[in-house]
């Protein structure tokens, strides 16, 4: 049996826009936790006041943060939110349309997720439009406090990293294949 013009035969994984709705359903996905999550702790919680959880190992205080990680840039939050848009606006239009593996959707849809839970906050809580403060709540021992939208970004970072060697290791390899 012959395929139409220009079909494969056999097809090997997800097709492209299998990945890229995958992408946007883990972005989607995340989005709806931390916006979730953030209501809770809203609905739940005293400014301020911490709550223990696990222990000393975790804790629910809810704060506003007009900055980036670790309250730095708390000066910035018309930059930061800029900056957000534009990233968002990139990983849609640049990053997506590009995408061809399983993995790099999983880490793209976590960035997703994170660039739009935090910039939710920046476009419509107070004090306003562009201005907003993110709502962090979730804090471990000396570290900084912070949300579902943080914790996307980071796994994603680290899962960027973790693809970005193995793709060296694997250019690495090709040679010696070759040769064989």
């Amino acid at each position: 049996m012959q395929a139409a013009r220009g079909a494969t035969l056999s097809r090997s994984g997800p097709s492209r826009l299998g990945i890229r709705l995958t992408a946007l359903g883990i972005g989607l996905l995340g989005l709806g936790l931390d916006q979730l999550s953030k209501h809770a702790a809203l609905a739940n919680l005293e400014w301020g006041e911490p709550v223990n959880v696990l222990g000393p190992v975790l804790r629910f205080t809810l704060i506003s943060n007009p900055g980036a990680a670790f309250g730095l840039g708390s000066g910035s939050t018309l930059a930061l939110s800029i900056f957000a848009i534009l990233a968002f606006v990139a990983s849609l239009v640049i990053a997506l349309p590009r995408i061809t593996r399983m993995s790099h959707a999983v880490a793209l849809g976590l960035l997703l997720a994170g660039i739009t839970g935090n910039l939710h906050d920046r476009l419509l809580r107070d004090p306003s439009p562009l201005y907003g403060h993110v709502i962090d709540f979730l804090q471990l021992p000396y570290f900084a406090i912070f949300n579902i939208a943080d914790m996307c970004i980071t796994a994603a970072a680290a899962l960027i990293i973790i693809l970005s060697f193995r793709h060296i290791s694997d250019a690495a390899q090709e040679p010696e294949e070759a040769a064989a």
